[in-house]
């Protein structure tokens, strides 16, 4: 059997498209051995890719073959995952998260509002 990467990748749910993993594999964000390559590669058993996907890294081996989409259940057999585990303080310092909170129900903000949202941005 067969299985184009593109269609692999869809299969083993990190997708949720084929046309998304295609252009995730055009785009760069997916390597096998650190190289790219098309969406159209067959897959061969024992491959490691790297995906990246916003700022997670993913590393996946694959352990068998799976052509159509199936449930996450049975599509996690077909990989090994080898990604590094990442700890909850690496990811809240390598994001910028807005923590400003307004009331339910007060409405669209003023102008001063949004002048106040944009100076505190901006420390």
């Amino acid at each position: 059997m067969e299985v184009r990467a593109d269609t692999y990748l869809w299969a083993i749910r990190i997708y949720k498209s084929r046309t998304l993993a295609s252009e995730a594999i055009k785009n760069g964000k997916v390597k096998l051995v650190s190289k790219n390559f098309k969406p159209s590669h067959v897959v061969k058993v024992g491959e490691v890719y790297s995906i990246t996907i916003g700022i997670e890294k993913i590393v996946l081996e694959v352990s068998s073959l799976l052509e159509k989409r199936q449930s996450y259940e049975i599509a996690k057999k077909h990989y090994i995952n080898h990604s590094p585990i990442i700890e909850k303080k690496e990811v809240q310092s390598s994001a910028f998260f807005v923590s400003i909170k307004r009331s339910k129900g007060s409405g669209r903000p003023t102008k001063k509002d949004r002048r106040d949202i944009s100076n505190f941005e901006d420390v």
